[in-house]
């Protein structure tokens, strides 16, 4: 590409098919394509920023820190996904921010604060199998001989910033991953990303009866023969799920 197209195009809007041509060139050390590329995604940038903008950090701050994550997304985008690159770059910049506030000197989690986070997730796979649901924070606590708000600390000390490769169902051993559920057109990532987390709270048989009945649109009656219940016990599943789903995504 010439240097008077090169121009015109930081002036106008980039294609997907001339973003990922930016990215290829980037990737092989072309300084002008990266410059260009962030330049381009300032705004994708900013509107992740105004997510965290309540939380007494200065929101210059949180750009510089996203636009690293913007970087990191530009050096390590798989140019074979068949997907929009703001599809990656948004769960990737989101990352970047929410690491930098869980390292801040102020909320640094301590080594106790860990080991009573990986105590806690130890019980919760013990009782998750002994009462074929997840337990409450109640139920952990009191197995743990600890309060419930320690369990809660622990918990929010110790959650992850998504990875768009995680894997969030198993489907017959093929994994479903978050960018396999993000759909190309689909512009509320936000909402995307807090039913993921709400799902990762289910146990594997919950996960399930979530994947088949609305990735799958699979009935009650087929999602009961998969499992060999009756479709009433799905069905009072479904429930006691969407329940639980609702209250994590909006308490």
């Amino acid at each position: 590409m010439n240097v008077n197209v090169k121009n015109n195009k930081r002036k106008g809007s980039l294609t997907d098919e001339e973003v990922k041509d930016f990215i290829f060139r980037s990737q092989n050390g072309d300084k002008e394509a990266r410059d260009l590329l962030v330049e381009k995604n300032i705004r994708l940038v900013w509107s992740v920023v105004q997510r965290f903008i309540n939380r007494g950090y200065d929101p210059d701050d949180l750009f510089q820190i996203g636009s690293i994550g913007l970087i990191k997304s530009i050096d390590k985008f798989d140019l074979s996904y068949d997907v929009r690159f703001s599809t990656y770059a948004v769960p990737m910049i989101i990352g970047e921010i929410q690491r930098f506030i869980r390292d801040d000197g102020s909320v640094k989690v301590s080594r106790s604060l860990k080991e009573t986070g990986n105590k806690i997730r130890k019980k919760k796979d013990e009782l998750t199998k002994q009462m074929g649901r997840s337990p409450t924070v109640s139920e952990i606590a009191e197995a743990l001989e600890i309060s419930q708000e320690e369990v809660v600390h622990a918990q929010e000390a110790a959650k992850s910033p998504h990875s768009i490769h995680e894997t969030v169902f198993e489907n017959d051993g093929d994994p479903i991953t978050l960018l396999d559920q993000i759909a190309d057109q689909d512009t509320k990532w936000f909402d995307k990303l807090t039913i993921q987390e709400a799902i990762r709270g289910l146990n594997e048989r919950e996960r399930l009866i979530v994947y088949l009945r609305y990735f799958k649109d699979q009935t009650q009656s087929e999602v009961a023969d998969r499992l060999g219940i009756s479709q009433v016990q799905v069905s009072r599943l479904e429930k006691k799920i969407l329940h639980e789903m609702k209250t994590y995504m909006d308490p």
